[in-house]
């Protein structure tokens, strides 16, 4: 690396300083003055750095794999606001600091819409965090100080947009409706929740049986919230039985 590509990384610009040779190439063939030379180099860092910024956002959000919204079938839930959660895929719950929780039985695509809304306020700069309730409450349970649950919690308080997903497959004692009343307390009314839900709300008392907070932690919940609601039967079952009669078309074929 030649020196002036040498000073360029150490003033910051990592990838003009890797793309120097080109750059001045470039530059030469298209006679560049100082001012061009400058407009180009300010646009080849920022659109590294955001390209990185954006790398960092998706890598800490622990969203994985998912189908993208184009994919879903609007058609196949019997019930589905559609408007709502094409409201929600351009984040208008986010700029108000509100919430959204998705019902639904199992295998409708709860999830599926919830990485999509993550994945959306990560394009749009956003730092987003994705989690199941059980590894959140296993994490926050397993903290052995005050000092150590407190800094787990300003974890789960600090980003933008937290998803928590699966809320109603397990049941929870009361230190973990407390911990969980702790997380919505500290982000209620200054950032977002997404969550999902396969009960309504009438039901979640089955999730944490016997605890005091409960009624307080819909109540902040419910609050500055959307709640759309999707009814129908599972796609993963409709797929399971598409596959096993398409699986039996083929058996006569192949002999």
């Amino acid at each position: 690396m030649n020196p002036l590509a040498e000073q360029l990384k150490a003033m910051g610009l990592r990838f003009v300083a890797t793309q120097l040779d080109d750059l001045m190439a470039l530059a030469t063939k298209k006679r560049w003055g100082p001012t061009e030379i400058l407009e180009h180099v300010v646009t080849l860092e920022a659109q590294d750095r955001a390209r990185r910024s954006l790398e960092r956002r998706l890598s800490r959000s622990k969203l994985g794999r998912f189908k993208p919204i184009a994919d879903y079938d609007w058609s196949w839930p019997k019930r589905i606001d559609r408007d709502g959660i094409e409201a929600a895929l351009r984040l208008e719950f986010l700029e108000r600091a509100g919430n959204l929780v998705l019902v639904a039985p199992q295998g409708l695509g709860k999830t599926m819409i919830a990485k999509n809304i993550a994945h959306k306020a990560i394009q749009a700069g956003h730092s987003v965090l994705f989690v199941t309730a059980a590894q959140m409450l296993l994490d926050l349970a397993g903290q052995d100080s005050a000092r150590a649950l407190d800094r787990r919690l300003r974890h789960y308080q600090r980003y933008a947009l937290l998803v928590v997903d699966e809320i109603g497959y397990l049941s929870y004692d009361n230190r973990n409706a407390d911990l969980f009343f702790q997380v919505v307390s500290r982000r209620y009314e200054q950032k977002s929740l997404v969550l999902t839900t396969n009960l309504a709300f009438s039901d979640w008392p089955t999730v944490f049986p016997n605890a005091t907070c409960t009624t307080a932690l819909i109540d902040r919940l419910v609050h500055h919230a959307d709640v759309i609601a999707i009814e129908g039967e599972s796609y993963r079952r409709r797929e399971a039985e598409a596959d096993k009669k398409s699986r039996r078309r083929a058996k006569p074929a192949a002999a």
